[in-house]
């Protein structure tokens, strides 16, 4: 290209350039909008990318944490105390005060906050932080993924640290979990991971280009919470919805199944939880009367939704990536 625009003749009067842009010689320059298209990665390769750099997801997630508590006196010990004053506070006003006849009401709750504080945290901290972090995705190469999923591993850090408040309440109150379903927890705790992480992923990549999306997860995180049976019980909702035929509207949810799962093997024990007569698959008592294999069922539903749904997030993540700079 560059011998064909020397052997140009010089015409009098007229640009050699110009001339060689209008005969297709030379491609036009200038103050044109141009587009980056990023190379085709496979979903596989990305995840194998993504275990590669794990060192450097989980120093995101150590430097989460350093800088939130940094310079303060106790550290981390405000992680065990945030939980710790949430339960007291409900089980002085819910024990003595606003008396709502539910056993042991500070447990209760806690059992549906702790999936919902994990689901919660991770989205409003992941929605924008591509944003937050502008500066490292504009200047480094590594799997921005790995942004959105260290915002889910500092929640589940948090998690963890409810989960410890949560035991010493378990202890003091005397209340002992139905171990049976154990494995319907866990199975429910990693629903609620793969969801919140397919979440996270879409939503932080779509918010570089809408940034409204970040103020609209906080108004609709508000309205969700209340979709769930946490402050109230299950067979209060279900059992008018089972009435009309909605309770499949209200299963739907994936959070619902998840939060009934913990409230089944935390809670399930508790004097009143579940009462002898009621009939299988009713909504009657605290806690919707259903056995375990119905939870496996729709757990790994959810499960396999999710990671489906994450998979759809790891393409619209690398399909929308490679302008990131540029809209950032």
């Amino acid at each position: 290209m560059a011998r064909a625009q020397a052997e140009l003749p010089a015409s009098p009067g007229r640009d050699p350039r110009a001339v060689a842009v209008a005969d297709g010689i030379v491609p036009p320059t200038g103050d044109l909008p141009q587009r980056v298209v990023a190379a085709h990665v496979g979903t596989l390769t990305r995840l194998a990318e993504i275990w590669k750099a794990r060192e450097l997801l989980v120093f995101l997630v150590r430097k989460e944490l350093k800088v939130r508590y940094k310079s303060s006196f106790l550290g981390f010990l405000w992680s065990f105390l945030n939980p710790a004053m949430v339960l007291l506070i409900y089980y002085i006003m819910f024990s003595f005060i606003l008396k709502n006849g539910i056993v042991d009401f500070a447990v209760y709750l806690m059992c549906g906050l702790l999936p919902w504080n994990l689901f919660n945290t991770a989205l409003l901290s992941s929605s924008g932080t591509l944003v937050a972090h502008a500066g490292i995705v504009k200047k480094v190469a590594f799997p921005r993924e790995i942004l959105a999923l260290a915002q889910v591993g500092v929640a589940l850090s948090y998690f963890f640290f409810q989960t410890c408040i949560l035991v010493l309440f378990l202890v003091g109150f005397r209340v002992e979990p139905a171990w049976q379903y154990l494995p319907v927890m866990l199975l429910a705790l990693v629903c609620d991971l793969v969801f919140t992480a397919a979440l996270a992923l879409m939503l932080s990549a779509l918010n570089v280009y809408m940034r409204d999306i970040e103020h609209l997860i906080q108004v609709l995180l508000v309205a969700l919470f209340f979709a769930e049976p946490i402050v109230y019980t299950f067979s209060n909702l279900g059992s008018r919805l089972g009435a009309h035929h909605l309770l499949w509207l209200y299963m739907a949810n994936p959070l619902t199944p998840i939060v009934m799962a913990f409230q089944r093997f935390i809670y399930g024990d508790v004097a009143g939880a579940l009462p002898a007569n009621c009939p299988p698959h009713a909504a009657c008592g605290v806690l919707a009367f259903y056995g375990q294999g119905f939870y496996l069922e729709i757990l790994g539903a959810i499960l396999a939704g999710s990671l489906l749904l994450f998979y759809l997030a790891m393409i619209v993540f690398r399909k929308v990536e490679g302008n990131f700079a540029e809209e950032l």
